[in-house]
């Protein structure tokens, strides 16, 4: 067990450090997926970002990016990526657990996400009903999984999922924080 990894907010100094582990984890294929379709939309916020460092290196990240469908707002979690050298050691769950805490400290209703349930599931997050939500790119239904930090908030959350900063209603945007 590792116990020498300090966690903190991510900073612009970070970005080029994320991006070698995003690319090292996930391969020129990331740009195809829906979730990256998604965040070209806007920035990411870094207030509730997360990086994890190993002697002043990053190792791992978090990222959190606005977004919006129907009535609802929320946060889309992800890339999560750990570098090979520190996966299976829990870092990668601390992260999310920092991002879920600072998102509820954000009052943000909810955060999505696509992954895995056997990961996420444990850290509280559940599929959301096939058909409820639509995402710019195919993506396997079983894979989109949301946490309710407002009870209820899934409600509001359906149709098509979009950056808070290109969602539109009735053409005018909103602001969604």
């Amino acid at each position: 067990m590792i116990t020498d990894v300090t966690y903190l907010p991510e900073s612009p100094a970070h970005d080029v450090e994320i991006e070698h582990i995003n690319e090292e984890a996930f391969g020129p294929g990331r740009f195809v997926r829906a979730a990256y379709k998604i965040r070209e939309g806007g920035p990411h916020e870094r207030a509730l970002s997360f990086v994890a460092l190993h002697d002043a290196a990053v190792i791992a990240s978090v990222r959190m990016t606005r977004v919006a469908a129907g009535k609802g707002t929320g946060l889309l979690l992800g890339p999560l990526a750990v570098r090979p050298a520190f996966k299976n050691l829990g870092i990668g769950r601390k992260l999310v657990r920092l991002a879920v805490q600072a998102s509820e400290q954000a009052a943000m209703p909810l955060i999505l996400l696509v992954g895995d349930e056997p990961y996420y599931g444990p850290l509280g997050f559940r599929r959301v009903p096939r058909g409820h939500l639509t995402m710019p790119r195919p993506v396997d239904p079983a894979r989109i999984l949301a946490i309710e930090i407002v009870p209820g908030s899934l409600s509001d959350f359906q149709g098509d999922v979009q950056h808070a900063d290109r969602f539109t209603i009735s053409g005018t945007a909103t602001a969604c924080i």
